[in-house]
């Protein structure tokens, strides 16, 4: 039995070695059909050496560079954008040192100096568009004194206690701690002549500097319109007789005080009458008014204004 499992063993060695020597001997070069790849091909040499039919090696093969697609004629930057042909910034402007303000179109300038003068330093521009400034508003302000509205310091107490002045002023009977500043509409009269009850800014007649040792600008309210009859009475009343009138009519004046009235006994009985295109002016302190009743009525041309606001002291703010 042992020699059969001998003989057995013996010929399973044998099939085995008989495999592995039975491997690559059909190939004709005694190697087997996978053979290793050392880079040459059947003629010995390299796939990238190959020889040209002079003898000398082909260059390695060249791979084609990719073909990039163009940007659309609509995308394409402008030569001075900055931008090269994909829509990247070159690296010379994207590094640049300029600043970045400088790489957009230019804008127009809202300054009109800069517009007229593109070549003035900002300094002397800065400095003329003070100057006009300035020029401008008090061209603005002598137009507005001129034509339209002019500010009036009340200095005596000839219209108390309708408009104050200071106390302790040299005229007697101011109320007011300080003097009234106030508003005369001057292009009003361009509009129409004043009304009766009105206050009216005006240049004095020579006669008032004589008869009342003071001219110039006055403050009164207008009593007597043109070719009107103005008389006082023996209690100080108003009365007026309009052209064409056989009788007079008292002027009701809820603005004068009875006092007021009463205290000046000098001109009662007088009468006087006023002359065509001039106003007969009194002050509501009459007794403290030197006015058409001394030197005679206001022609049309010497009228500047007609008070309509008291713009100070703040406690005295109103319309008149």
């Amino acid at each position: 039995m042992s020699d059969d499992w001998g003989r057995y063993r013996s010929d399973l060695g044998d099939e085995d070695e008989r495999d592995d020597a039975d491997v690559g001997r059909d190939d004709p070069g005694g190697w087997p059909e996978d053979k290793p790849d050392t880079g040459r091909s059947e003629s010995g040499w390299a796939d990238d050496e190959r020889e040209s039919p002079g003898g000398w090696p082909d260059p390695a093969p060249t791979w084609p560079e990719p073909e990039y697609r163009e940007t659309p004629r609509e995308w394409q930057p402008s030569d001075d954008s900055g931008y090269d042909e994909y829509g990247y910034r070159r690296r010379d402007e994207l590094f640049a040192d300029e600043e970045v303000l400088d790489r957009y179109p230019p804008r127009h300038s809202r300054d009109p100096l800069a517009r007229l003068f593109p070549g003035l330093p900002r300094g002397v521009r800065v400095t003329l568009d003070w100057i006009l400034t300035i020029a401008g508003a008090i061209l603005i302000v002598l137009a507005l004194k001129m034509w339209v509205v002019n500010p009036y310091r009340i200095p005596s107490s000839s219209m108390e206690p309708t408009l104050n002045c200071a106390k302790g002023r040299a005229s007697p009977g101011c109320l007011g701690n300080s003097s009234d500043r106030v508003l005369a509409c001057r292009i009003c009269l361009d509009f129409g002549p004043p009304s009766r009850g009105d206050i009216v800014v005006f240049n004095t007649p020579s006669e008032a500097a004589l008869k009342c040792g003071e001219g110039g600008t006055f403050v009164k309210r207008v009593i007597g319109l043109p070719g009107e009859t103005v008389h006082e009475d023996s209690k100080g009343f108003i009365k007026i007789k309009k052209p064409g009138s056989p009788e007079f009519v008292k002027l009701k004046e809820p603005y004068l005080p009875k006092q007021n009235r009463l205290q000046d006994s000098q001109h009662f009985g007088q009468t006087w009458t006023v002359p065509p295109d001039s106003y007969f002016m009194m002050g509501d302190n009459r007794s403290q008014s030197c006015d058409s009743r001394t030197w005679g009525s206001v022609p049309r041309d010497k009228l500047i204004g007609t008070v309509f606001f008291v713009y100070w002291p703040p406690d005295r703010i109103s319309f008149k």
